[in-house]
């Protein structure tokens, strides 16, 4: 079976082989279009005296032997100047030497490379395909198209061959160009190329870069020309797309054909168990590659050490970077996400200070490392000591940063953080669109959070997870539930975490009825199973109503074991409605879950102490200094002029604690929170 059927019987676009396609992204600039005319098979005649003229004259002249040693272009174009003065540029050996050495050497010079071809009669097809591939290892890939699109102009005198295209395949995979590099595809097959194991490889390469790995899959099932390229490139796909498993069985399949494996293909599988976080299955690996002595490559040991710290063992991941003879900036950033994974983040930040050379991964890796662990203003220190480094910010600092400012609740910073994104001209990417959806709605701006949320070019699931939850953190219950409804209608499906905005602005809205109805949808419409925080928010909907017995009803019915939240909101429920004896059941569930937890003692003989039940009230305070439990101080935040500040109860540490304190009493008389305050000096006079 042939690559043209395979292909053709799996997209429909390209039944139609024989009319190239037309980039839809593209059709706007004409210069992109392929189209020129159709075309012939390819038909290379080979001349052996040519050849032989070629080899005497390089044997005899000694320019080329000074082009091999030219350092800059001014000398490159003495050279040049000498070939035309003794005649030499219209033989095909010279030019092309040329050319390759303008495309390809460590002075390359494609200005002057384009100046050469497109001043020569008819060159040949290897200045094309050199000057297509020096143009592809460049800064900027496109020119690549460009060159071929003008080869294909050159009056038919030359026609592409096989080395042509696995350059332009590259390009359009790299670029993301699906459709041109489905258009270039279709020449491939027209030419016959398809069969040529390097332009299979190239093809099979851009398949899996485009995302069309099934199809890749099969067209490299059918293949009678495939080799360790072809293999790794497959495997590899399946990695980066998430297929741990699929990887892991096409490599079984690859031993069984006896075809032996390399460092590239061992790098895509010791990727996939770091997926699957299969330990055992890591440390085979691992030993198969000592075992057969495959060389330990920067990018193996990378991948090896990213394995084990996913798969949770961070020891085996420090002795490999111990061994290590260089470390890379890659090699440091595995390890300090390591560190900052479990916590270490001491030893993370000594190893990043360590580092002599720094780009923007090792700062958004610590950075990101200080922000998972809720240290977030040091977060926002080591932001503004990158900016004083001088290292430009990416889309992922800025997702960090924002995810730091939801914690503070640091508004200033998050709309300093925002302005800097639009200055910058970032991309607004769906993460880091969500991550600002987050930050205004948790630091209270609802309405900007909607408009970041409708300014986004496009959204996926977790956006619209996103806004859902914060208009259920504001209250808005209705809007909510009517984005909800626009989600499905849309085509996105809903996830465990979406249901969990869906129920919690059902529970903010009191609106019972809707909250039973999706509670309900969750298994018979969309097949999830409810988890822990959804029975929370369930318990925490019927007991703001007063459906205090069934919410206990579905606390004893639930699939899984109730835990703290669940039983702290059917608690809170009991205490709001004065149902003593259901709050003492609860409490006591509580107490057996987290006996160290003072919040429910204090809370417990807070709920005593409105019955006036003073005499338990005491037996929970005894409790409490007989289990060593003592209570928490209160801490609070305040941002001012982009400043957070903390305030712990009792803490005079602020060097103006005192003129603080004094407002703070001034402001409790004026707002009527004496009152209050009374009445907890009441529980203390109580023994509570």
């Amino acid at each position: 079976m042939t690559l043209l059927y395979v292909i053709s019987s799996n997209l429909s676009s390209l039944r139609l082989i024989s009319k190239p396609l037309l980039n839809p992204y593209l059709l706007s600039s004409s210069s992109y279009s392929l189209y020129t005319r159709s075309l012939p098979p390819l038909k290379v005649k080979r001349s052996p005296t040519n050849c032989k003229k070629a080899q005497a004259l390089f044997l005899r002249n000694p320019l080329l032997s000074i082009l091999e040693e030219c350092k800059c272009l001014p000398q490159l174009k003495e050279i040049q100047a000498q070939m035309t003065i003794k005649g030499l540029m219209s033989e095909w050996f010279f030019y092309s030497r040329l050319i390759a050495f303008c495309a390809l050497s460590e002075h390359k010079n494609l200005d002057h490379c384009f100046k050469i071809l497109y001043n020569l009669q008819n060159p040949n097809a290897f200045s094309w395909n050199v000057t297509i591939r020096g143009c592809a290892e460049s800064e900027n890939p496109i020119e690549a198209i460009f060159v071929y699109k003008r080869m294909l102009r050159n009056n038919g005198c030359i026609r592409p061959d096989n080395y042509t295209y696995p350059s332009l395949l590259k390009v359009c995979a790299f670029l993301m160009l699906k459709y041109l590099g489905f258009e270039i595809l279709g020449h491939v097959l027209k030419l016959g190329f398809d069969a040529d194991m390097y332009v299979h490889n190239g093809v099979i390469h851009f398949l899996v870069s485009s995302g069309e790995l099934e199809l890749a899959g099969k067209v490299f099932d059918e293949s009678c020309v495939r080799d360790l390229v072809s293999w790794n490139s497959l495997i590899n796909g399946y990695v980066r797309s998430g297929g741990a498993k699929e990887a892991i069985g096409l490599y079984r399949k690859m031993q069984e054909e006896g075809v032996e494996p390399d460092e590239v293909t061992m790098i895509g599988i010791v990727s996939s168990c770091a997926q699957l976080e299969d330990l055992k299955l890591g440390r085979d690996f691992h030993k198969y590659i000592e075992d057969h002595g495959l060389n330990l490559t920067i990018p193996l040991s990378n991948a090896l050490m990213d394995m084990y710290i996913k798969c949770g063992n961070l020891e085996s991941a420090q002795r490999i970077f111990d061994d290590m003879e260089k470390k890379t900036i890659v090699s440091c950033t595995t390890m300090i996400v390591g560190y900052t994974r479990w916590g270490l983040l001491d030893a993370a930040r000594k190893l990043f200070d360590e580092m002599p050379e720094k780009d923007v991964v090792p700062w958004n890796a610590i950075i990101g490392g200080y922000v998972q662990a809720k240290c977030s203003k040091e977060a926002l220190t080591l932001f503004h000591e990158m900016q004083d480094a001088g290292i430009d910010p990416d889309e992922v600092t800025m997702v960090s940063c924002l995810s730091a400012c939801s914690q503070l609740g640091a508004l200033d910073v998050g709309i300093w953080i925002h302005h800097y994104i639009e200055k910058h001209k970032l991309h607004l990417n769906v993460v880091l669109g969500t991550a600002l959806i987050d930050m205004y709605a948790k630091c209270g701006n609802i309405t900007k959070a909607l408009q970041v949320f409708h300014e986004m070019p496009s959204r996926n699931s977790l956006t619209w997870t996103s806004i859902i939850g914060a208009l259920a953190l504001h209250g808005n219950a209705h809007d909510a539930l009517s984005y909800f409804s626009e989600m499905v209608e849309v085509g996105l499906r809903p996830d465990e975490v979406t249901f969990l905005g869906v129920l919690s602005a059902c529970s903010h809205g009191g609106l019972v009825e809707e909250g039973r109805k999706y509670f309900t949808q969750m298994t018979s419409k969309f097949s999830l199973s409810p988890q822990l925080k959804h029975y929370s928010c369930m318990v925490d909907l019927l007991g703001r109503a007063g459906l205090l017995n069934e919410a206990e009803e579905l606390v004893k019915s639930m699939a899984v074991e109730p835990d703290a939240v669940v039983w702290g909101a059917l608690f809170f429920a009991c205490r709001m409605h004065g149902n003593f004896v259901m709050g003492e059941r609860a409490a006591l569930k509580l107490l057996e879950l987290d006996p160290h937890d003072s919040g429910i003692y204090v809370l417990l003989a807070s709920m005593y102490g409105d019955a006036n039940m003073w005499e338990e009230a005491g037996k929970v305070r005894k409790m409490m200094r007989e289990r060593g439990v003592e209570k928490t101080p209160g801490c609070s935040s305040i941002e001012v002029n982009g400043t957070v500040y903390e305030f712990i109860v009792r803490d005079k540490s602020h060097p103006e604690s005192e003129k603080i304190y004094g407002c703070l009493i001034q402001l409790t008389r004026q707002s009527g929170f004496a009152e209050f305050t009374y009445g907890l000096s009441e529980l203390e006079t109580h023994g509570v």
